[in-house]
């Protein structure tokens, strides 16, 4: 595959990103921004941006934790053993409360921008567990760049603050793809309800499913959430998604 590290400026620093384009292809290709988990970038998160990348699409995927270092520094340990576990997390919560709505939506800016370089607008998104709520925010903030947003095993979507994500449906214009995990506490049926009434209200385009069985973090290979038919049915559903959206 034709990918690269690269580093995007934002208001607030540098963010290293993993930046892949279709393999073999010139000219230009339609543009998609790959929101991580809160893992990090690493090799599954790769291996993801480059499978969409084959279907024809321009990918990049910044560290959006990038406050807290780069992604070679923060790499994920073996999340069985406590011993690595307990500090990965330390480090990794107080980096995930620096990713205040405001900072989305500048990073959200940068890496849109960054994106415009090298692939054709309007753009896609898709986001995974935090990375479903940061695309989200981004969508709402630019529905002009914003043509599709899909989130797998997303969670926070629905709280009881006042800048819930969902109370701000009616700023989206993309379409949407919500792929739910099943038994997810940070993604409740009760959630799952009031986003989609939110989304109702807003006259939003969107499909909302429930992954029956598929725990949270069924799309990544390297934690004991994987489910492989899961993830599957995941590709098969954004590219569709990206397909009717943005083309490929």
């Amino acid at each position: 595959m034709n990918g690269e590290m690269v580093d995007i400026s934002t208001r607030d620093g540098v963010a290293d990103a993993y930046l892949s384009r279709p393999p073999g292809q010139d000219g230009s290709h339609p543009g998609v921004l790959f929101i991580m988990d809160a893992f990090g970038l690493r090799p599954r998160i790769e291996e993801m941006v480059d499978r969409i990348a084959a279907r024809g699409f321009v990918v990049l995927a910044p560290n959006v934790l990038y406050r807290a270092g780069r992604a070679s520094n923060m790499e994920m340990p073996d999340l069985e053993d406590p011993a690595q576990r307990d500090p990965f997390f330390a480090r990794l919560r107080p980096a995930m409360a620096e990713l205040t709505p405001e900072r989305i939506e500048s990073d959200g800016a940068a890496y849109l921008d960054y994106l415009g370089e090298v692939a054709s607008p309007p753009f896609a998104i898709t986001g995974y567990c935090m990375g479903g709520r940061v695309g989200w925010r981004i969508a709402a903030a630019y529905p002009e760049r914003v043509a599709a947003l899909a989130a797998f095993h997303a969670g926070g979507l629905v709280s009881d603050d006042e800048d819930s994500p969902h109370l701000s449906a009616g700023a989206i214009s993309a379409e949407l793809y919500l792929g739910h995990a099943d038994n997810d506490q940070s993604m409740t049926p009760e959630h799952v309800a009031a986003l989609e009434q939110a989304l109702e209200e807003a006259g939003v385009r969107y499909r909302s499913e429930l992954y029956e069985g598929a725990a949270h973090g069924y799309t990544m290979s390297d934690t004991a959430a994987y489910d492989e038919a899961a993830a599957e049915r995941h590709f098969t559903e954004l590219f569709a998604l990206l397909d009717r959206t943005i083309g490929g």
